[in-house]
Formats: C-alpha cells, structure tokens, sequence
C-alpha cells in the first residue's frame, strides 16, 4: 500500500480554538486589564476550582512553577525526600530539585501505566521522613490515586497530585487534581485545554493558596513600599493568558469527547485488523479524558529485534541500552515521513543521565517502566484530525507489520 504525505501536519496534540477565547481577551483590552492581574484572572481561578471540585485555586505561568510551590508548601527543603512517579516527564521531578531535594523514583503498575501504590507504601518504609508522594497521571489516566492518598494520610505525608495532563479525568467519581493536599494542572500548548502557556495550583487548604499567590508574587509584603522578608517568585498568570483558558474551559467536556472517540477508533481498528498490539490501559473505577492515545506492541514482536546497537550509534552517549524497540523506531519513523507526529513512552526518569544515581524502587519480578518505554508508542491524537485521516493513519502503522 502507497501513501501520500499529508499536505497539513498531523500533530501529536495541538491547540484548538473556538472564538470564546478572543472575547475573554478583548473584555480585557477594552477595560485595559493587561497588567498581570484582573478579572479574567479571578474568575479563571474560580471556574478552574469549580470544575475539579476543589474550593481554592491559583492561576500561574505553568504547571512546573505550580510544582515548585507545592513542594515549597509541603516543607520540601535541602535534603529532604520526594518519592515521586519514575514514568513522566522530568517536569515532575525538577521542581523538588530546584528545592534541594532527593527524588526516589517509584516503578508502575500495569492497569494504568502510573505509580504503583504497592511500592510507595516500600518507598515509606525505606523513607519515613519523606515529604511529599507526587503521582502524575500519565497521558490522562488517572493513578490509583484514592489508594495512594489513603497511604499517604496514614504515613502522614504531603500527597501532591500532578495532574498536568489529567483535567477532565476522574477516579472513583472524584477529579483529578482533587486528591492531594495539593493538585496542579497545565496549560501548555499541547494539553486538553490550553492558555498557551500557564498552570494552576488546587486545593482544599485556603491558606496554602493565599501563601501561593504571596509567593508567586514575588513574596512582596502588604507595605506602601517594597517590602521583602523571604524569597519570592515571578510565577503569576497574566490577565491575557487567563481569558484564554476560560474561553477554553467552556469546551473541555466537547475536548474530552473527542479524545474519547480518537482512542476508541484507534482500538477498534488495530482489533479488526488483528495487529499485535494494545491501546494504553486504563482502571475499569477510571474516566481517562484519553489526552494521548498510545500503543504497546506485543513483547514477542518487539523480542524478534534489538534497536539497541543501531539507536546507540545513532545517538552516541546514550546513557542506557534500554531504548524504544526496532518495531516502534519503524513506526515512528515511517510516520514521519507522511508527515505524521509519533512520541516514544515518556523515557523513564530512573534512566535519565540527569536521574540515575537517585533511587528506583522497581516491581521484583520485572521493571514496568522499562518495558513499556521499550514497546510503547504516542500516536497523533488531535482532536482537529478527521476519522479519514486517523484511519490513513492506522493503514500506515498496518504497513509496518
């Protein structure tokens, strides 16, 4: 079967606009609110906080700077321990770094790609002072985060939720970003929703938010003069940015539909077609808002095969020979040759040359986060891509078996 490169990009996950967005911004000029604060700004928190199920929020420039100060107000200092999920994007783990802390990265579990709950109680044992547990949901599927939370609340540790990638998502009937003392969403340009840039931090705690906002405002205190007794931040969201994301918010559940059908299509055809692979899992008590479609191959089709020695050389330095298998750099680049946007399995952190020395508590039996990084793949998820398209797509992957 021959192909065409598509003339337009098919992205991974790109901004979708509506029109509602251009109004929030133009409210905005024509009350000459662009100073970094206004209207857009408060009512974004609010809507923000309502549609997570939380009573407190704060507007920031990402989710990493929403990070960093959740770790800052779980008393994360020089030193201290955060045991935090080893499959995500180093975004997770940079902001204890920036803290001085010692991150320990905790393995997956298979049902949902995400922190294994099992090992974080071992992580506990290993670190009783531990001052934060931070499970990200990985690509908007939610960790086993009821579990996790009932284990922190017992060890008495600060459960930060990054929900970066899950807004929309929920477990057990609670939203992501509502389960920790602190939750973060983002922004980024990629996300179900975006601002184009820009994050928020959650929570119950209305004090923790104030302090937030305190410290993201550069720790400037309430004097006619500059007035500083700690360190501050620059991290507030502008009033722009902000009426981006209402605009946007308005059209999360249609986002969320629309992600849905992209995943359940892909599924359904890679079934028919009887191709040797899966769709990334999810728990049966979960509602993924399926941010990012991905698939596993099957471990005998991916053993037939070694990459290692050819990603090696073509990218000298690599750290570990644990890298995507033959099968998946086929795909990803057959892909982009159609002009067609593919993404490796986050690399897991425990093999990052930044991370490594750090500790990693792995499942006895075998690694998870290794093999799934070895056979996983992000397929183009955009929900501006037609089923036409998607279907061209799939007949492509087909091609490479």
């Amino acid at each position: 079967m021959s192909f065409k490169p598509f003339e337009n990009k098919i992205f991974l996950s790109s901004p979708t606009m509506h029109g509602e967005e251009m109004e929030f911004i133009q409210d905005a000029f024509k009350k000459n609110w662009i100073a970094p604060l206004g209207e857009n700004v408060d009512n974004f928190e609010k809507e923000a906080a309502a549609c997570t199920g939380v009573s407190h929020a704060a507007a920031l420039v990402s989710g990493t700077a929403g990070l960093h100060l959740a770790f800052r107000l779980a008393g994360v200092t020089p030193g201290s321990t955060v045991i935090c999920q080893d499959m995500t994007f180093s975004a997770t783990v940079n902001p204890a770094m920036y803290e001085g802390a010692k991150p320990v990265f905790i393995d997956s579990e298979e049902d949902s790609w995400n922190m294994d709950p099992k090992l974080v109680e071992k992580a506990l044992d290993k670190y009783p002072d531990a001052k934060a547990v931070v499970p990200a949901n990985l690509y908007g599927t939610p960790a086993h985060l009821s579990e996790i939370r009932d284990i922190c609340r017992e060890r008495k540790v600060t459960l930060v939720e990054d929900a970066a990638e899950s807004l929309g998502a929920s477990y057990k009937g609670e939203h992501c970003g509502s389960f920790g003392a602190l939750g973060v969403l983002s922004f980024n340009g990629n996300k179900i929703i975006t601002t184009s840039g820009g994050g928020m931090l959650l929570s119950e705690d209305e004090e923790k938010i104030k302090k937030a906002r305190f410290m993201s405002t550069q720790a400037r205190e309430p004097y006619p003069w500059y007035e500083h007794k700690e360190l501050g931040f620059n991290y507030r969201m502008s009033n722009i940015v902000a009426g981006i994301g209402r605009g946007q918010l308005i059209h999360l559940k249609e986002h969320v539909a629309e992600k849905k059908r992209i995943y359940r299509h892909y599924g359904e055809q890679f079934k028919a077609l009887g191709l040797p692979l899966s769709m990334n899992p999810y728990p049966a008590d979960s509602k993924p808002n399926f941010w990012l479609s991905s698939i596993l191959v099957d471990s005998d089709v991916c053993d037939k095969a070694d990459a290692s020695k050819d990603i090696s050389a073509e990218y000298p330095g690599m750290l570990s020979g644990i890298c995507p298998s033959a099968i998946i750099m086929k795909i990803m680049k057959t892909l982009s040759s159609y002009n067609v946007e593919t993404r490796p399995i986050w690399k897991p952190m425990h093999l990052q040359p930044y991370y490594c020395s750090y500790d990693f508590i792995a499942n006895e039996d075998h690694c998870v986060d290794e093999d799934i990084f070895r056979r996983g793949l992000c397929l183009p998820s955009d929900i501006k891509m037609t089923e036409a398209e998607q279907d061209t797509v799939i007949d492509m992957i087909a091609s490479c078996f």
